[in-house]
């Protein structure tokens, strides 16, 4: 029932709209009938149990990711490169050598030199080349 709604508010809304139309929502897994007053108590019962459970996967998502901030970690992957390499990266384009050799010498991808070296970008500068013009 918890992935059928958004909400208790969406919830009720999606079953007032079936009702209206005739529909009735039973449930097999767990043993909701909306065609009784009984059924219809313990629908708005689980929903809102469903829509607590969802609360709290967001509170306890959110503590951990504070608890993570604080001791230093920022959450998303580390860089392929080093800002060392990448400096190393620029110099050794410029010199001549082609994305796909510091590729292969710095065991990345193609893709992450082409993010640290974009095409547009001059690299002595290190502003567009547009941006000269």
């Amino acid at each position: 029932m918890d992935r059928l709604g958004r909400s208790i508010k969406h919830l009720i809304t999606l079953i007032s709209k079936l009702e209206d139309e005739g529909i009735h929502f039973h449930s097999l897994t767990d043993a909701i009938d909306t065609s009784t007053s009984a059924g219809r108590f313990f629908f708005h019962v689980m929903s809102a149990l469903a829509q607590m459970e969802r609360e709290l996967i967001v509170e306890r998502t959110k503590a951990g990711l504070a608890a993570a901030r604080s001791r230093g970690r920022i959450g998303c992957r580390p860089c392929s490169l080093s800002s060392a390499q990448q400096e190393q990266a620029k110099k050794l384009l410029e010199s001549g050598h082609s994305r796909k050799q510091l590729a292969l010498l710095y065991g990345v991808s193609l893709a992450s030199i082409y993010k640290y070296c974009p095409v547009n970008q001059n690299a002595r500068t290190g502003q567009n080349d547009s941006d000269e013009k």
